[in-house]
């Protein structure tokens, strides 16, 4: 769309909320024709795998000399990874608590800016084999559950939202991403998952949601920010400016997110 090669040109120019100054790493970037090129690498919740993957598409479209790579994984995986020097551009957390992490090490740019929520929602093979009708079935030891590993931001609000409804959860497995949780669902080998809403959603026909209302008391907030050492700092600040832009937030909105603060 043309409206996103004007964001992207604007971002060159001016900073929008996370973004920052400072130059590209040498080759990085193409000032031809004011486009962007080089590689762009963009560490991301495995939970915005879906919309940021269009985002990212949506960029390349007007900017075809950039290559936008992405590193999809809980959030606290990849909190590790930017603490340990691994190079990239951006980092989108699904919680401010691994967000913190890698400002707490000055990583960042700037200071974060929040972008969209999220909920959990239950999820269950299509069909609904386990008979699983709310967030008490997860304290029933007869059926095969899953959520997501506690230092990930789907398990620390799975530990939330059980707290809240009183239940003992007693889980199979712990997996480290919620697209993993999700993906045992969608295979049959859970009867049900706490994933996000926007997950569920995303799967489609594939598997069926049962929300409920414990969900409110873990909304989970995400920030973004471009990263001081960005070797393409330039494609950075377009990308946040793209997520936080009128048409970032409407592929948010599609995709099931909330608003910021909504």
């Amino acid at each position: 769309m043309k409206r996103l090669a004007v964001l992207a040109a604007a971002a060159l120019l001016a900073l929008t909320g996370c973004g920052a100054s400072g130059s590209a790493a040498s080759g990085s970037t193409s000032s031809s024709g004011g486009g962007l090129s080089g590689t762009l690498t963009v560490f991301a919740a495995a939970s915005l795998t879906d919309v940021f993957g269009q985002l990212g598409r949506q960029l390349t479209k007007d900017n075809p000399g950039l290559d936008v790579r992405f590193n999809f994984a809980g959030s606290s995986g990849l909190a590790t990874q930017l603490t340990q020097g691994a190079p990239a551009d951006v980092f989108a957390s699904a919680n401010t608590t691994q967000m913190k992490v890698v400002t707490d090490a000055g990583l960042q740019a700037a200071d974060p800016a929040v972008f969209a929520q999220n909920v959990l929602e239950i999820a269950v093979p299509k069909g609904n084999p386990g008979h699983v009708t709310g967030l008490a079935d997860f304290g029933n030891a007869s059926l095969t559950l899953a959520v997501c590993a506690p230092d990930v931001p789907c398990g620390a609000a799975a530990k939330q939202v059980f707290a809240a409804a009183g239940v003992q959860a007693k889980p199979d497995t712990e997996e480290e991403d919620v697209k993993a949780a999700l993906t045992k669902v969608q295979l049959g080998e859970v009867d049900a998952a706490l994933v996000y809403a926007t997950d569920v959603q995303a799967a489609g026909a594939k598997v069926q949601g049962i929300p409920f209302p414990e969900a409110e008391k873990a909304v989970n907030t995400y920030p973004i920010c471009v990263l001081k050492a960005a070797p393409n700092a330039a494609a950075a600040r377009a990308f946040v400016a793209l997520v936080r832009s009128a048409d970032g937030q409407a592929a948010l909105k599609a995709a099931g997110f909330r608003a910021p603060g909504a």
